[in-house]
């Protein structure tokens, strides 16, 4: 998400860096790129005006033109116009009586039912939530059985599937068993359209008039661009939503949707779904979002991740392996299966500063699937090989390439970025500094 946001944006304030005074005309010429960058970049045309108005109004004027450092002012500027919009970061409002009913809304293939599972794993996880799933959706061939089995998954109860049971049935069965059985939350996945009609809205509106929702979030697939503002639009007009998702951020390198949804709905992004795993929800906080457009990245959520999803036991015993010079593939391997429980490679070295930078002076690529790859060669060579990768000549890695389905290439590359890491531990060890293995 908000690649080509993020690389327009601050490419052009990178380049203001250059200038020690800034004229009126070089500010006009400044915001007249932005502009350019931010339709490009699918956000709402209304919202793209009042935003460079803003910013030219606060530019313009005698403290950014006689400042000593006037980029530097510009880029607070834009930084504090984005927030603005944006607004502040808001959870879900867990504060009220139990059960607490969360309505789940939108249209067909939005991704409603993966949501509401990823937002009952986080219930359960972070705010250590007894959390109950219930499927309104008996349009949807197989849309009740998805959603129990990711609940399965998740390690979360669902509403038992009772044949003929109208949608507003299910919802009251479903807080009626909340109630009984001391649930803290009752998720209500309801069902979508290929678009918004009246059937839709009407059945909507009657479940929300039953069952008074503390939360109804829209879920809008971020993929739909300029269509999603729209949709956010005509459903907050119709129904009384408090936030909303937007699903398939990962998929979506232009990021327009995300600087329009608060401005033209007036009600705030609560989540971003980031991937297909059931983990990949996270809260939407602005001010790191504009962070990662202004290509200063977003070290506190990369931080908030590993700590989330680290082991501290394995951490600990990698330390202990490195401090005595036995660091060896198997631990390599560990190492691999840590970090992919982060989440998308991708989305991950997007979140380092200045990495739209580096982009920019090298070939910078990352494929999703190297990690899979590496760990794979690990896994066809021998417990002797993973122990001794000195021993690992001509014909091994030829058996090696051939178990794990990869070129010889593949495994010399392997074997090579392994010795480099060992040297590298060594020097940080030297140093007492064990903490930058963590980020690998």
């Amino acid at each position: 998400m908000l690649e080509n946001l993020s690389s327009g944006i601050s490419s052009i304030l990178e380049r203001l860096k250059r200038h020690s005074v800034l004229s009126e005309a070089e500010i006009s010429d400044t915001m007249n790129e932005i502009r350019i960058v931010l339709l490009e970049s699918d956000v709402a045309l209304s919202v793209v005006t009042d935003f460079i108005k803003t910013v030219k109004k606060r530019a313009i004027g005698q403290e950014v033109v006689r400042s000593v450092t006037p980029s530097q002012m510009i880029i607070k500027i834009v930084h504090d116009s984005i927030i603005d919009i944006l607004g502040t970061a808001e959870e879900l409002n867990l504060a009220t009586k139990s059960p607490i009913p969360i309505l789940i809304v939108g249209i067909q293939g939005s991704g409603k039912t993966t949501t509401s599972a990823k937002m009952a794993l986080r219930l359960k996880k972070i705010n250590k939530k007894k959390v109950l799933l219930a499927s309104l959706d008996i349009y949807r061939p197989a849309a009740q059985q998805q959603l129990e089995v990711l609940a399965h998954q998740a390690e979360i109860s669902s509403l038992s599937i009772l044949m003929n049971e109208r949608p507003l049935t299910i919802a009251k069965r479903a807080l009626t068993i909340g109630r009984d059985e001391g649930y803290d939350v009752v998720i209500l996945d309801t069902a979508g359209r290929l678009h918004i009609d009246d059937v839709l809205m009407s059945e909507v509106k009657e479940i929300f008039d039953e069952v008074n929702p503390t939360e109804t979030l829209l879920v809008v697939d971020a993929m739909t661009g300029q269509d999603a503002v729209n949709l956010a639009k005509e459903f907050n007009e119709q129904v009384n939503i408090t936030g909303l998702v937007l699903t398939r951020v990962d998929g979506d390198a232009r990021g327009g949707a995300a600087l329009s949804m608060r401005s033209v709905t007036g009600r705030p992004i609560k989540f971003l779904g980031t991937g297909e795993k059931l983990d990949a929800l996270e809260v939407f906080h602005p001010d790191r979002i504009v962070s990662r457009i202004l290509g200063m990245g977003d070290i506190i959520s990369l931080v908030e991740k590993a700590t989330e999803n680290f082991e501290k036991d394995e951490i600990e015993k990698l330390s202990a392996k490195v401090a005595s010079d036995k660091f060896d593939l198997d631990d390599l391997a560990t190492q691999f299966r840590q970090i992919k429980k982060i989440g998308d490679l991708d989305n991950i070295i997007n979140m380092l500063p200045g990495i739209n930078k580096i982009r920019k002076q090298i070939d910078f690529k990352v494929d999703s699937k190297t990690i899979d790859r590496q760990e794979a060669i690990i896994l066809s060579m021998t417990k002797n090989e993973r122990k001794n990768p000195d021993i690992i000549m001509a014909s091994r890695k030829r058996r090696i390439a051939t178990g794990a389905g990869v070129s010889v290439h593949d495994v010399d590359k392997l074997l090579k970025q392994f010795k480099q890491m060992v040297f590298t531990m060594k020097k940080i060890k030297k140093n007492d500094n064990l903490s930058s293995l963590l980020g690998f």
